[in-house]
């Protein structure tokens, strides 16, 4: 939802941070997306037993990205911008990706290896952003839009019951998202600790 550049903090350097509720269309659209993903779930774990499962798990996937688009547009447009959705919606894009990911690994379409790759730096950032949370807010930056963008085309490609010929479109998306992944987390660590730094010198 909100990719966007530089750091928020606690203080607020937005009013945007200041005055906009937190029961928001921006904030509600991401719940939404969280629950949908044991929905994705349910379908996906019975893809192979039918096709009709398969094209459900895929639209279900597609409505929760969708909204994942949705939510950032509204959250921009209409200066709906909270910290509680900059923490919210990166959770919930993780929790869809990973759940479509780990099911697809169990199935045998995505390498085991692969699949924990992307979720122990997910994890990684994850828990890296709870920790700096009293120092700040940190926005998923430009590249974290493109990451999510090759991770969801990925998935969706994976879930549906397409012909072989489409696994190289398959692997494309998979090698781009892992290489995004693996950069956009070594970006992150890196601001994180910029901001650690810039809190602890004001503080002196």
């Amino acid at each position: 939802m909100n990719e966007s550049e530089g750091v928020a903090s606690p203080s607020g350097s937005s009013a945007t941070l200041l005055t906009a509720p937190t029961l928001n269309i921006a904030n509600i659209l991401t719940f939404l997306r969280l629950l949908l993903v044991p929905v994705f779930a349910l379908l996906l774990m019975r893809t192979p037993h039918t096709s009709a499962m398969a094209y459900s798990a895929a639209a279900v996937f597609a409505l929760a990205a969708t909204t994942d688009f949705v939510d950032g547009f509204i959250a921009r447009r209409y200066n709906l911008i909270t910290n509680f959705g900059k923490i919210a919606d990166p959770i919930a894009d993780k929790a869809l990706i990973g759940t479509g990911l780990v099911l697809l690994s169990a199935q045998g379409d995505v390498s085991v290896w692969f699949t924990a790759l992307i979720l122990t730096r997910e994890l990684a950032v994850t828990l890296i952003r709870l920790r700096v949370l009293r120092y700040g807010v940190i926005p998923a930056s430009r590249g974290g839009k493109a990451k999510t963008l090759s991770q969801t085309a990925a998935v969706f490609i994976l879930v549906l019951p397409l012909p072989s010929t489409w696994n190289p479109a398959a692997s494309i998306c998979l090698w781009l998202a892992l290489v995004l992944t693996l950069g956009t987390g070594i970006n992150y660590v890196y601001r994180a600790a910029k901001l650690v730094r810039a809190q602890a010198t004001e503080a002196k």
